[in-house]
């Protein structure tokens, strides 16, 4: 999907660099560390280091999570950088030291011979400057290949390894035949595939009806779920930079991106709102005492589900765009491993609430992406399409985005304020409380009745203006 370029000769306001200084202030008590200059190339602080003093450990960690990133060649080309580097230095340094014999009563030679020595220098340092550039180009196009450390309790392989380490409730027994989401849909004239389809394309849908307010019933549901957890909550745009894409570890450009791209403009419409989020902090230092900041987002997600097909992604299952709450946090990282168990017990209590039968999986290397450390996925029963289906997931990214998208918090000092601690980079962590399509499928499939009605979940009716059940029309 392409969308026309914005209109010819609209300026659009641009802050600036004073007054976004104050907004973040405010906000944080942080201030942006880098300049807001449109276009600006970003770069991940990846540690370079690290890959290199433990490439066995990092290519055995690419190939548990089955990642096509070359660690050695992104150590040859860091050790080509720092060659490089340390070349332009010896240049700068000569440089240096023509400028200043140039000071002074010289020698008409001699100062003939500096001027044309510095020339040369300063060609010299122009072409290492060059090379040092197209390195450093590869070497951040390689680095940012490499996924995520793997906590060492992760099932190594793939998706089917995955281990259980809770079920919740159990499978209900019907007396009646089962029917999948679909045909309750339709029955209950609650959602239009075919118009979706013809306006639209394959894979979009209308909610109608009572559809319609349970889509924003669940919504609101999930909001105030989550703002009593004390999480901030916000509505985002649905278009975000590419750019702010790549830094939280997603791909918008490739042949089987999952991502929509805007044309003619850097920008694309948002998979989800953890990109959002995530943004928000970019380019800051926050106070230690800030954190954890706790975030909680209503968006609307668009994904092109590129090789997806199948009996899995029949009806509202795996569709183009969708409604979700989506819950993210920033940490420390002595926090992130607390933070992340208590995601987990919130979607547990939300979808126990609900009246679910799910069960909770800790995700197996391979199925973990890029960005994440630890996974945890929940899927429910859905009785109609005879299959468990993912419903949720929460994921501790440890510092994989904040190295990208440059958030660092400012330690509190540990000496009596004698030493200034560095600025360490945050961790940070995201959790689905409702993707509303998905949770639909189980309802309808987990609460329907021999007569074609479903019954709607308690904690839900009172955002349905009381309404406790659907009904076919007559």
């Amino acid at each position: 999907m392409r969308a026309a370029a914005a209109r010819k000769g609209a300026r659009a306001w641009l802050p600036s660099r004073e007054w976004a200084c104050k907004v973040a202030k405010a906000r944080t008590g942080s201030v942006p560390e880098v300049g807001m200059e449109e276009g600006k190339r970003w770069k991940a602080n990846i540690d370079y280091r690290s890959i290199r003093d433990n490439l066995q450990r990092v290519e055995e960690n690419c190939r548990k999570r089955n990642s096509n990133a070359d660690p050695r060649l992104v150590v040859r080309l860091y050790d080509e950088y720092t060659t490089l580097q340390q070349q332009a230095d010896a240049v700068r340094s000569a440089r240096n030291e023509n400028a200043r014999a140039m000071k002074g009563k010289l020698e008409e030679e001699t100062r003939k011979n500096l001027i044309e020595e510095g020339k040369l220098l300063k060609e010299k340092l122009a072409k290492c400057e060059e090379e040092l550039a197209t390195v450093e180009n590869k070497l951040q196009l390689e680095g940012r290949r490499i996924p995520n450390e793997t906590h060492p309790d992760v099932p190594s392989g793939g998706e089917n390894v995955s281990s259980q380490v809770q079920e919740v409730g159990s499978k209900v027994g019907r007396d009646f035949e089962i029917k999948d989401h679909v045909q309750i849909g339709i029955g209950l004239d609650i959602v239009d595939f075919d118009a979706g389809a013809k306006v639209s394309g394959n894979k979009f849908y209308y909610m109608k009806n009572a559809g319609a307010l349970l889509e924003l019933g669940l919504v609101n549901w999930a909001m105030s779920k989550v703002a009593a957890k004390g999480y901030r909550t916000y509505t985002t745009p649905d278009l975000v930079r590419e750019s702010v894409v790549e830094r939280c570890g997603f791909q918008p450009r490739g042949e089987n991106t999952q991502v929509y791209s805007v044309e003619n403009s850097d920008l694309c419409l948002a998979g989800t709102s953890e990109i959002l989020l995530g943004g928000i902090h970019m380019d800051e230092i926050i106070p230690e005492d800030k954190l954890p900041i706790r975030m909680a987002a209503f968006s609307h997600c668009f994904r092109t589900e590129a090789g997806a097909a199948g009996a899995a992604t029949r009806g509202l299952y795996r569709v183009h765009q969708f409604s979700k709450v989506e819950m993210f946090v920033i940490s420390t990282p002595e926090q992130s491993e607390m933070l992340h168990q208590e995601l987990i017990e919130i979607e547990e209590e939300m979808f126990t609430e609900l009246g679910l039968h799910f069960k909770i999986l800790d995700m197996a290397s391979e199925d973990l992406g890029a960005p994440a450390y630890r996974k945890f996925d929940v899927e429910a029963w859905m009785p109609g399409l005879q299959r468990y289906g993912e419903i949720s997931s929460a994921s501790n990214c440890t510092d994989y985005q904040s190295r990208r998208l440059n958030i660092r918090y400012r330690a509190q000092s540990k000496q009596d304020g004698k030493k200034k601690p560095p600025n360490l980079y945050v961790h940070t962590l995201n959790a689905t409380a409702c993707a509303v399509p998905r949770m639909i499928v189980a309802i309808l499939e987990n609460f329907q009745q021999a007569d074609g009605s479903v019954l709607i979940p308690e904690p839900l009716r009172p955002f349905m203006g009381g309404m406790n059940i659907l009904i076919p029309p007559t």
